[in-house]
């Protein structure tokens, strides 16, 4: 079997994880923004957005710094890696190789 054993996690990006519904927030936004008597519930909405954009930063640094170990994982337990490749990804991302 090649690769693929956890849906290629290496490769998604933090809109994966939130399950891409920043557009639909954002319509939301909008919408009790324009209501005369919704403006908390709008407020609020937008530091949602704002939230989800701030996870997204801090998320996708941290997916790209173990992209290569979960790579390396992921082809291991596909029987396409060996340990030592592992081995070598988490080196590589402890930063001593």
């Amino acid at each position: 079997m090649s690769g693929g054993s956890y849906n290629y996690l290496h490769g998604a990006d933090a809109d994966d994880l939130l399950s891409g519904k920043s557009a639909d927030l954002a319509r939301m936004a909008e919408r009790l923004a324009g209501l005369d008597y919704a403006e908390d519930a709008a407020r609020e909405t937008e530091e949602l957005i704002l939230i989800v954009r701030q996870f997204r930063i801090r998320a996708e640094a941290r997916m790209e710094r173990l992209a290569g170990v979960w790579h390396a994982v992921e082809w291991w337990d596909s029987c396409d890696y060996s340990e030592d490749q592992v081995k070598q990804a988490l080196a590589k991302y402890r930063g001593e190789a």
